[in-house]
C-alpha cells in the first residue's frame, strides 16, 4: 500500500494555486510541489497540519488515503 496525498485535488476544488498555498502557509513552494506530486518520501506533520489549517481541512481522510 502507498500513502497518497490528495493535495492536488483539494487545491483544484478550492481554486487555490500551489504558490498561494505556499504564501499562506509559510511552507517552501518546493515542498508544496513535492506534496502535490506525491514525491515526498516523508511527511512533516507540522507542514501537513499547516496545510490542513490553511485549507480548512478537519478530517485526515480529506487529505490522505491509502492506495494499492
Amino acid at each position: 500500500m502507498e500513502l497518497y496525498i490528495k493535495l492536488k485535488e483539494v487545491l483544484a476544488e478550492r481554486g487555490i494555486t500551489q504558490k498561494q498555498l505556499a504564501e499562506q502557509s509559510g511552507i517552501r513552494a518546493n515542498a508544496i510541489s513535492e506534496m502535490v506530486n506525491n514525491q515526498r518520501q516523508t511527511i512533516n506533520k507540522d507542514q501537513l497540519a499547516k496545510v490542513c489549517e490553511v485549507l480548512g481541512i478537519e478530517r485526515v481522510e480529506d487529505m490522505l488515503e491509502f492506495r494499492k
